[in-house]
């Protein structure tokens, strides 16, 4: 029998209303579950579930249940291609299912747990685009009357306005997140400044490698901008529409990171309330930037080292194999063929990651670069203070430039950063930089020596100098020195300091 004038128009009226509440309602959860309740009462259906794709997984989940077994039903995950649901999802048509006991593609097991006797069910498609992004599904009619053809087509426009929510919704948290971008972007100054040979020679390799996949290693002391060169990596090169994922490998213990570079499963471990998407999902297609890599576990370095060779991964407490697409760059301020050597890091992982190696220079062997540094941290924080006559003294300026900045363009930022805070607001002085004078390392040498010898006894007295300053750590003194530790112990034989 067809559906009255009446009916019909009463429809029209419901799908208006809910279109006006696509366009104004912003929770997402909260819009979900009203389309479809308004569904179920529309059609006077037993129940009813919106199922969304997880396309990697290869599963359905649901999203809203409605229904007197909605709780229970909730705690369940279908396959792609198993059931009903599961084959509309997987071929993108919808199914009208008027006695599932005869029907062999009924997937029984969740209503019989769940104690729910299921007898139609009609299911339809949700499609962003081309695109089969999950399921609305009803089940029997509360007067015991078959669904009917009709009730497909008003089930079709409630899973169209499902899908323009989620597509409504995915746009709002793209512009958010490239604004959020953007905003943190600005924040935090991404710009390497410098005209220096040497960072001149690090941003030409960077660009070298922007094009590929490569693995990257960056490495170099702390405050150096290894981030800042990561960005650029990822920002000039194919992958800059994409997502830039930065995971800090010293901020967390060995539990907590595998979460966070896997991700998890609902219920995979106390505090698991909901599945959590891992790094290296949110970075798929983009760049996933590990800093401090050195520091990573040695069980994690196996772990990390059998998703970059299997190119596979599973989530903690999962058995859904994950597929991604993902370029890394990792950084290190460690000696990483020191640590090799010494077995705290894995040197099958190292070849893996140090495939492209670029050394980040200290400040120190950059200074041409500092007067371009000072101007510009100078003219941000003039802008934030609000000061916009102040100007660095001579003397001042003179002080930066005998020091060593062991702390590299990090900690010049700061004294800068200080220096404007604390100062009288009109110029920059010495002491508002709170930097310590250069303590000068002398010698003296008489005429009659070569060039040669003279500068192998600089050398001798200039590592015995670090070194006793350190107390014969070849560590702090190399770092001190800013050359490479294993440099440092093939001078130290060289010139027979073993024994200091």
């Amino acid at each position: 029998m067809a559906s009255s004038p009446a009916f019909a128009d009463s429809t029209i009226d419901q799908l208006k209303e809910i279109s006006h509440w696509v366009s104004s309602v912003l929770d997402l959860d909260q819009l979900l579950e009203l389309i479809i309740d308004r569904a179920t009462k529309m059609m006077q259906a037993k129940a009813s579930s919106l199922l969304l794709l997880d396309a990697k997984a290869k599963k359905l989940y649901f999203k809203v249940a409605i229904g007197e077994r909605r709780d229970e039903v909730r705690k369940y995950e279908i396959n792609l291609g198993q059931g009903i649901a599961g084959i509309v999802a997987q071929k993108g048509e919808p199914l009208l299912i008027p006695d599932v006991t005869k029907d062999p593609r009924w997937y029984k097991e969740i209503s019989e747990t769940v104690g729910f006797q299921t007898r139609s069910i009609a299911c339809v498609p949700m499609k962003m685009g081309n695109e089969t992004i999950g399921v609305v599904e009803i089940i029997d009619k509360q007067d015991g009357s078959p669904i009917k053809g009709e009730d497909m087509k008003i089930l079709t426009d409630f899973a169209e306005l499902a899908s323009l929510a989620i597509s409504n919704a995915r746009k709002i948290n793209q512009v958010q997140r490239e604004n959020r971008d953007l905003k943190e972007e600005l924040s935090r100054k991404y710009q390497i400044i410098g005209e220096s040979p040497p960072l001149k020679k690090v941003i030409s390799d960077a660009l070298k490698v922007a094009n590929a996949k490569t693995s990257t290693m960056i490495l170099g002391e702390s405050g150096t901008g290894k981030e800042l060169l990561a960005r650029l990596i990822h920002h000039v090169g194919p992958r800059k529409s994409k997502p830039l994922i930065i995971l800090n490998c010293a901020a967390l213990p060995e539990s907590l990171l595998e979460a966070e570079l896997f991700g998890y499963e609902k219920g995979a471990f106390t505090g698991a309330l909901a599945r959590k998407i891992g790094k290296f999902e949110l970075a798929d297609e983009g760049t996933l930037f590990l800093d401090e890599i050195a520091e990573m576990s040695q069980g994690m370095q196996a772990k990390l080292l059998g998703v970059l060779q299997e190119g596979v991964f599973y989530r903690v407490g999962g058995n859904t194999r994950i597929t991604v697409d993902v370029r890394i760059i990792c950084a290190t301020n460690r000696d990483i063929p020191v640590e090799v050597a010494q077995g705290r890091f894995r040197e099958d992982l190292f070849y893996r990651l140090n495939v492209v190696q670029i050394l980040m220079p200290a400040l120190r062997e950059r200074k041409e670069d500092i007067p371009l540094l000072v101007e510009y941290f100078l003219e941000i924080f003039k802008q934030e203070r609000g000061c916009m006559d102040l100007f660095i003294s001579n003397e001042a300026m003179q002080r930066i430039m005998e020091y060593n900045w062991p702390g590299n363009v990090r900690e010049l930022k700061n004294a800068i950063e200080r220096a404007v805070v604390m100062g009288n607001g009109k110029q920059l002085l010495p002491e508002d930089l709170l930097i310590p004078r250069e303590k000068t390392v002398t010698s003296t040498f008489e005429a009659g020596i070569t060039l040669k010898e003279a500068e192998d006894r600089f050398k001798k007295e200039f590592i015995t100098t670090n070194l006793k300053h350190h107390q014969g750590n070849r560590s702090k003194a190399a770092k001190t020195m800013g050359i490479q530790r294993t440099y440092l112990s093939r001078l130290i034989s060289k010139y027979g300091l073993i024994g200091i």
